[in-house]
């Protein structure tokens, strides 16, 4: 099965190269690979040690951001390598300085995986959360790499615990330690063999109260918040999440709203406009006649987001309708209450933001509407609402310092 898993890999590999002559992504992932190589002969320094962090993506970079800037405070004689698979983690972090070199992660194919490790020669091993690339894992356990991954999340649903997924189970046994957010999938584990394993949490929690800490003020936004309109930010948003809430906007008079969508091309951002009939700006297009006279306000750049939930009183977290919603975290953290669409299943946090008061699913306009009509009307409601989502990040947190007391066991 192995060399299935390689062939397949082979597969994946060649058909992003063709992607790549149509689709951006694919194009940026391809092009990021090639220079690789070169981005190591050139920045690895062969005389120091490197922890090699490896993130699939922007929020699995943040997941394990907080490890990474502790490390490197208290480890100094140690230098940050980060990778990461997509260019939607990539592009926005290239230039990150808590990080010595960062760059792309070749296919987990066995010859590109020796050229990576001989050239980056990594001291200590961590993968960010949902990172089981077999052939990187094997090639580490077998040069002795102490290899651990942090802010884990195990289901019964996942290949590694089918019948037919027994070999794919070798990735998790490469693993020094698995830092796991829950005894539930500790228990997993154990039925099956697997007991290299400790309950620490979610480096996330320690994430957002960091970045609630250093929150950006943005007087744009301070601007256009002003009055006694209830606000909501729309964060993350897809076409299906537009489709549902824009409509209630249009009806609501009462309120403003703030979209920041997860795509920002032209075409996109043209499509939200196309379904406002109230006054709107985009951030880029702004001055402040245009914030004290706009109902919405459409941000259309990136790495504002999490600073801008602050100014909010209920925030809305799109890719429910998707492929599953994202960080509902950022804006809890703010002590709002959190709506999001209804597949949310796989998100420990927002199943329990639900079940503390914090949070609320909707999975259609009606539902959306009776729900906003309520923390609207009812702001004494909406206050608790907010006070729980913020409790509950706050009593989760702390996960950051448990796993490194077991770091280097």
């Amino acid at each position: 099965m192995h060399y299935l898993y390689t062939f397949v890999l082979h597969m994946y590999a060649f058909s992003v190269e063709i992607a790549s002559f149509f689709n951006r992504k694919a194009r940026m992932t391809r092009i990021g690979q090639w220079y690789t190589n070169g981005t190591l002969r050139k920045k690895i320094d062969r005389k120091a040690q490197y922890i090699w962090f490896h993130a699939a993506s922007l929020g699995e970079f943040e997941q394990g951001r907080p490890m990474m800037e502790t490390l490197r405070k208290r480890y100094p004689a140690y230098k940050i390598l980060l990778t990461f698979f997509s260019p939607s983690g990539y592009e926005v972090r290239k230039n990150y300085e808590g990080a010595d070199v960062i760059c792309y992660l070749p296919f987990d194919t066995p010859y590109k995986v020796r050229k990576f490790l001989n050239l980056a020669n990594p001291s200590i091993a961590v993968f960010i959360k949902y990172e089981f690339w077999l052939n990187y894992l094997t090639e580490l356990k077998k040069h002795g790499v102490k290899t651990y991954l942090i802010s884990a999340i195990f289901r019964p649903s996942q290949l590694f615990f089918k019948w037919y997924g027994r070999w794919y189970r070798k990735a998790l046994e490469c693993f020094d330690v698995l830092f796991v957010q829950d005894e539930d999938s500790k228990k997993l584990l154990a039925g099956y063999g697997i007991n290299n394993v400790k309950v620490c949490g979610d480096t996330r929690f320690d994430r957002v109260l960091e970045i609630q800490h250093n929150a950006r003020r943005l007087p744009e936004v301070e601007l256009f918040a002003q009055g006694d309109h209830p606000l909501l930010i729309m964060g993350s948003s897809w076409a299906e999440d537009e489709e549902m809430i824009l409509p209630y906007f249009n009806r609501h008079p009462e309120m403003k709203l703030i979209i920041a969508p997860h795509e920002i091309h032209h075409e996109h951002l043209l499509y939200i406009q196309s379904l406002l009939d109230r006054p709107f700006i985009r951030m880029s297009e702004s001055c402040e006649e245009s914030l004290r006279t706009n109902d919405c306000l459409i941000i259309d750049s990136f790495g504002l987001l999490s600073s801008i939930y602050r100014y909010g009183d209920i925030a809305y977290i799109g890719g429910g309708f998707g492929g599953g919603i994202h960080n509902t975290l950022e804006a809890a953290v703010y002590g709002i209450p959190v709506i999001f669409g209804p597949k949310y299943q796989k998100f420990k946090e927002a199943k329990s933001l639900i079940a503390c008061g914090g949070g609320f699913s909707v999975d259609n306009a009606n539902v959306f509407t009776g729900c906003m009509d309520h923390l609207i009307s009812d702001p004494v409601s909406r206050r608790k609402a907010g006070m729980a989502a913020s409790d509950f990040v706050r009593r989760n947190a702390g996960a950051t310092e448990k796993i490194l007391s077991f770091f280097g066991d």
